[in-house]
């Protein structure tokens, strides 16, 4: 009787689930099909790397790059290691940020997407290599870098080496400026503090999700540091891009194509 219940309950889970933003509850197969994007209210839901990659590039395009690095413990922080294998074990990914080759229309490019899953997407020496590693490649091809940004900042457990990396990326986005090796940013929901402060906010061109937050300091503090209120829209995308901060807001499904114009454009093959 209970293994029947138990049935009847995964497979009403495999059918439906709940927006994240309007708690609506969606068929499985048409939010798969949207993008994962509710149909009822339009919330940009968090992909994992995987499948930001698959919804982004050409089929079969993406060769991983960077696999034979990986995070050190190297303070011997408290609990840095089991956090590591925990999230390891949840993403199958050695660390946050997955990195290689991929072609839009045809055209190469040079690719970094931060997977918020891993360690909510933080930037340690691992992370900050990959970002770099990425650039470079674009400025040795002189083709396109794209980079999906999704973090909370900076990882606390590696202390001053993961600050670090916020001067080493964004080097490494000089670099590609130096040889005319174009760099698109796409912010997605969050892109926070330490790397919105490196080399996010330096591309040459920035794009977000809609609703995307977007800020250095968190909404509580930047309430204790102000003396007027804050709008609702605080932090979000539609608010940096009234404020200058980005160059476009772009729904997912738009995203392919945008950036596939963005390349041909600044400077991408044929």
């Amino acid at each position: 009787m209970r293994l029947g219940v138990r049935r009847r309950e995964q497979r009403f889970q495999d059918a439906f689930l709940q927006c994240a933003s309007c708690r609506k509850t969606l068929f499985r197969r048409e939010f798969d099909q949207g993008m994962m994007v509710c149909p009822n209210c339009g919330h940009h839901h968090r992909l994992n790397a995987k499948t930001r990659i698959e919804y982004t590039f050409d089929e079969g395009s993406f060769v991983e790059e960077d696999t034979d690095i990986q995070s050190v413990d190297t303070l011997s922080f408290p609990d840095y290691q089991s956090k590591l294998d925990q999230a390891i074990s949840k993403t199958g990914q050695p660390d946050g940020i997955v990195s290689g080759m991929a072609k839009l229309e045809e055209n190469p490019v040079a690719v970094a997407v931060s997977d918020f899953g891993f360690m909510g997407g933080s930037m340690g020496s691992l992370a900050g290599e990959k970002i770099t590693r990425t650039l470079e490649r674009a400025a040795d091809k002189k083709i396109p870098a794209i980079v999906f940004c999704a973090s909370g900042g900076a990882r606390m457990q590696e202390g001053l080496l993961s600050l670090m990396q916020m001067a080493k990326t964004t080097a490494a986005v000089e670099r590609c400026r130096s040889v005319g090796a174009p760099f698109i940013a796409v912010f997605t929901d969050p892109t926070m503090a330490g790397v919105l402060a490196s080399y996010a906010s330096v591309a040459d061109v920035i794009l977000s999700e809609p609703r995307a937050l977007i800020g250095f300091a968190g909404t509580r503090v930047s309430k204790q540091a102000q003396v007027v209120k804050i709008p609702d829209d605080f932090q979000t995308a539609e608010w940096v891009l009234r404020h200058g901060f980005i160059d476009r807001i772009v729904p997912r499904r738009e995203m392919r194509d945008t950036l596939s114009d963005l390349c041909r454009l600044l400077g991408g093959r044929k």
